[in-house]
């Protein structure tokens, strides 16, 4: 009987020292501590954050297109490079559109539209990009002042 009271008295003395010890901590401002040995706390050099928060979000795909645009020039030429340019990705669809300076360069693009898309599937993993938008050089919008008379036609009809 006197063994089983001194284990029932050491049993409540670790439970007590184990509840203050929680209260001190709490009082500090911090829950568990890092210890010497290595733990999900610990810090990480900066590209393997980046990789694992780019997993966990689900954002692989869209970085590596981000990648791929900031590659351009080296994956498309120089010289197709100087005159067209990627403007977005659309994930859903998985089409990258591109907008051209003249309406020649976005037929030669459009002809070498789907030899750029199994490059590009080959930088990003199959099925990545489906198809390639592609502009050409857009009109400049006919704007009008920020006065304007309502019912008007611009400034033709105010001169008679």
């Amino acid at each position: 009987m006197a063994r089983i009271a001194f284990q029932n008295a050491k049993d409540q003395a670790k439970q007590r020292k184990a509840e203050a010890q929680q209260r001190r901590q709490a009082r500090r401002g911090g829950g568990l501590r890092s210890g010497a040995r290595q733990d999900g706390r610990d810090p990480l050099p900066l590209g393997v954050a980046i990789n694992r928060l780019l997993v966990e979000r689900g954002w692989e795909t869209p970085a590596a297109v981000a990648a791929v645009m900031g590659r351009w020039p080296q994956l498309v030429g120089p010289e197709v490079a100087k005159h067209c340019e990627p403007l977005r990705y659309d994930e859903e669809e998985r089409t990258l559109l591109v907008r051209c300076d003249s309406t020649a360069w976005a037929t030669q693009l459009r002809l070498l539209a789907p030899r750029l898309v199994a490059r590009l599937n080959e930088d990003l993993g199959q099925g990545s990009i489906r198809l390639i938008h592609v502009r050409g050089p857009e009109a400049p919008r006919k704007g009008y002042g920020p006065l304007r008379a309502p019912g008007s036609r611009g400034p033709g009809d105010t001169y008679g």
